[in-house]
């Protein structure tokens, strides 16, 4: 992609990106960022500063960047910047930029090299700049200096990762040329967050401080220590440039000239320099935008979609017309009656999936909570009892009564159905509330127009507390109607003349049977069940196995007392005319886990006829016989008459409440709502549109137009940008081995020279890599340099051209650290080129 294209795509996103900061919010279309990584004094910070075009960051020997710089550029008509630690200050001067930088950095740090993880946010507005975000991380270093931690090189490391992990973080590793590329901490980086090295390139700086006689040519042909992406060449401003206020502008023209006039790399000089390393970044970014528009124009489709309906409501839309208004009153009013009706009928569009409401919670009340009340109501046994035998014995009065009075069981069954009241206003209350709620949720569609919202809802919340008054003085009326007259001719009721003590469960449990074992003191339990004719026990709950049937007649109950050694609670069952109760015992003893089980199973044998051997402490129990059958006889038709009462009652409340109530309300809000709205208030006051609104309506015909300029803008960087295809993957299995062998491959920079043409001007001498993706060296134009060197038993084919002038002196010790050769091999070759030379 040229340069020329990236100036056409610049205004292209900026219009993206203007289309929604126009509505407040940001673009989805999210730009990589751009992770600067290298050793110390590399020249991380010069390359950004080039691909920036300021000159902004702080200079200096050693590590210099102690903490990350995240760098968001924006594209702006002005020129300047801000930090996130500065709110509100605009830096005009990129000097004072610079100053903020090392004071923020000491701040933190201190001043004795430390180092810290927390960025330094800058942000830079400018004319020239894409939106983007570029990362200057601290140099990788191994040795810990002044305040620096002994782990300093895991703690950068790390901090190195945070960012470089992320698949949108394109990573420029840096390296000098006079270094070992081999060994480079920023490719092994690279390598082991991108092993495909598609987000890598590859930086190499410093080319204009190698030694004499030595290039970094086959490094930058990527034919040595190749990456996927390749390097690129750029030579930085030097310190004395720097200190001399030598601009970036100048620094690029001198970065050219030096590689147009460099003989090793002027055949490459245009894919050297900062200004392809621009370009190449610049097809990244192209590469990532139009990867991300696909899915970018299906969001923006989707939503404008989803408006449209919307929108096209809006376009003519008048806002004081009154005709609109009228109509709009009516369709409302309209709107929220139905609404309100499908809310309490039911309605298959916009279901509740969370929680019951409306005529669903309205069902549940009645059938479901009203029983549940009733239920609730339930009778105290025992207090029950006492009543219906004090009312006996006040009914009968001096006299001993031979037969059951009837005004005893009517006396305790109207007292019973009075009770039913408070239940069924219960009920009433619910339902008003769930109607109320309903209205509430009905007009929030109202929302748009607060005074008709506020009149509805007060309009018919007023008919609802109209109807409770009359709905619940037609409950009371039904239940007093109960109490007026106790029909018992029922045919539902077992009636005096009909009844027969029923054959009925009164209570099921597990008892012990304490006095029958297999040795004395045995004990074995059996799963008991009492009706009111005798008490049978199977074998488990299954009640399939019957162990036996013992009829209650003349059968009394009595304490036992509780044995030291055992923790049951005992009482016992025998015949009061002396006869055996179960084969051959006297005694049938029963053993219940805690005392209240033990009164429990009294009262039920109570119930079913068998009374206490003697006299109870209090006054629960009667000592006559005949007045505990007539309580018996009397609670048995109370539970008969009950259960019709109950059941008419639960099925008359809920109808009263559905024809006084519900049915009243729909038909109020479809006849007579929109006449009460009339007459409550100004058709324009109850239509004048809410400020959110109007804000809305604003909002929604911005976003309309926003997202179609969008669309525009997506069709419009298609056809002004081209795809790059991702290079074809390289042998980078170097980055992870050690240093390769002196005798099959060159390093990167060359510290012992081999002898040039007599002209003293061609090329470096090249030796290309013997890997399978190096290829053949190229074809010279001039002498060429020498093909590498056999084994002593190889031919060395052609001769070379003989030089005019004797080689140059070899290098010297600082230059030979960084030769791949060994001392033996440099001997070996000093001998052959003598050779070559007689």
């Amino acid at each position: 992609m040229g340069n020329r294209e990236m100036e056409e795509l610049i205004p292209l996103v900026n219009r993206l990106q203007d289309a929604f900061s126009a509505l407040g919010q940001s673009c989805l279309l999210e730009l990589p960022q751009i992770a600067v990584v290298g050793g110390q004094s590399a020249g991380k910070s010069s390359v950004l500063e080039n691909f920036v075009g300021r000159d902004f960051l702080p200079r200096g020997s050693g590590i210099v960047t102690r903490r990350p710089l995240v760098l968001q550029l924006v594209t702006s008509k002005a020129e300047y910047a801000e930090f996130l630690h500065c709110k509100g200050k605009k830096f005009t001067d990129f000097d004072e930029v610079r100053h903020e930088i090392e004071v923020e950095t000491d701040r933190v740090t201190g001043m004795n090299k430390g180092i810290s993880s927390i960025p330094i946010n800058l942000r830079v507005y400018s004319p020239h700049v894409l939106n983007l975000t570029l990362i200057d991380l601290p140099g990788i270093t191994k040795v810990p200096v002044g305040d620096q931690p002994p782990d300093i090189e895991y703690q950068i490391r790390e901090m190195i990762m945070q960012f470089i992990t992320r698949e949108n973080c394109l990573i420029l590793a840096v390296t000098p040329a006079n270094t070992d590329l081999a060994n480079s901490d920023a490719l092994k980086l690279a390598k082991e967050v991108d092993p495909q090295g598609l987000r890598t390139i590859g930086v190499i700086t410093k080319l204009d401080l190698m030694d004499e006689g030595t290039d970094a040519r086959d490094v930058l042909e990527n034919k040595l220590l190749p990456l996927r992406r390749g390097y690129i060449g750029v030579v930085n401003r030097s310190q004395k440039d720097i200190d001399g206020k030598k601009d970036i502008k100048a620094a690029m023209l001198a970065e050219r000239k030096f590689f147009l006039s460099h003989p090793a790399y002027r055949h490459i000089a245009d894919r050297m320099g900062t200004p392809h390393l621009q370009k190449v970044l610049n097809q990244q970014l192209t590469n990532h935008i139009r990867d991300t528009l696909p899915n970018f124009r299906n969001k923006l489709q989707g939503q404008l979609l989803s408006i449209e309906h919307e929108v096209e409501a809006y376009k003519n839309f008048k806002p004081e017309d009154p005709t609109r208004k009228t109509k709009a009153l009516l369709q409302m009013v309209q709107q929220f009656a139905v609404d309100f009706e499908k809310r309490i009928e039911g309605s298959g569009d916009q279901v509740d999936t969370l929680e019951l409401s409306g005529g669903a919670k309205i069902n549940r009340i009645f059938h479901e909570r009203f029983p549940f009340e009733i239920v609730k109501m339930e009778f105290n046994e025992k207090e029950l009892r006492r009543e219906i035998s004090y009312a006996i014995k006040n009914i009968h009065g001096i006299r001993t009564g031979l037969f059951t009075p009837d005004m005893a069981f009517e006396a305790i069954v109207k007292k019973q159905i009075v009770k039913l009241k408070g239940p069924s206003l219960k009920s009433v209350d619910l339902v008003i509330q769930e109607l109320i709620n309903t209205v509430k949720k009905c007009t929030k569609k109202l929302a748009n127009f607060p005074r008709l919202c506020e009149e509805t809802e007060r309009i018919v919340a007023n008919h609802i507390r109209e109807r409770e008054g009359k709905t619940k003085d037609q409950v009371l009326l039904l239940i007093d109607i109960q109490v007026s007259y106790i029909n018992t001719n029922h045919e539902d009721f077992i009636g005096f003349a009909k009844y027969v003590k029923p054959l009925i469960v009164i209570r099921k449990g597990w008892l012990t049977i304490s006095n029958i074992g297999i040795m004395k003191g045995g004990s074995k339990g059996y799963w008991f069940v009492l009706t009111a004719e005798s008490l049978s026990w199977y074998k488990d709950d299954e009640e399939k196995e019957k162990k036996y049937m013992l009829p209650l007649d003349n059968l009394k109950v009595r304490d036992v007392e509780k044995s030291f050694m055992s923790s049951k609670h005992i009482f016992a069952l025998f015949n009061t005319e002396q006869r055996n109760v179960y084969k051959d015992y006297r005694f049938l003893e029963l053993a219940c886990d805690s005392q209240e089980d033990v009164d429990s199973w009294k009262a039920s044998l109570l119930r079913a006829g068998v009374y206490p051997d003697k006299s109870l402490v209090t006054e629960n129990f009667s000592m006559d016989p005949q007045l505990e059958r007539q309580v018996e006889t009397i609670r048995n038709l109370v539970d008969s008459y009950m259960s019709i009462i109950n059941k008419c009652i639960r099925d008359l409340i809920p109808k009263t409440i559905m024809h006084l109530m519900i049915n009243n309300v729909k038909d109020f809000i479809n006849s007579e709502l929109l006449a009460q709205l009339y007459s409550s208030e100004d058709q324009n006051t109850l239509m004048e549109e809410s400020a959110e609104q109007a804000q809305r309506r604003d909002e929604m015909l911005r976003m309309y137009q926003a997202l179609k300029e969008a669309l525009v803008v997506i069709g419009d960087i298609n056809t002004a940008t081209t795809f790059t295809p991702a290079p074809p993957p390289v042998d980078d299995s170097w980055i992870q081995s050690p240093p390769p062998s002196p005798t099959t491959q060159r390093r990167p920079t060359l510290s012992a020279p081999l002898p040039r043409p007599a002209s003293g001007r061609g090329p470096a001498p090249a030796i290309p890599s013997p890997g399978p993706h190096s290829g053949a060296p190229p074809v010279p134009f001039r002498p060429g340099p020498l093909p590498p060197f056999p084994n002593s038993s190889d031919s060395f084919g052609a001769p070379p051209q003989v030089p005019s002038r004797p080689t140059r002196a070899p290098p010297s010790g600082d230059a030979l650290q960084f030769s791949s050769y060994s001392i033996t091999d440099k001997i070996d070759l000093e001998k052959k080129m003598a050779k070559i030379l007689l």
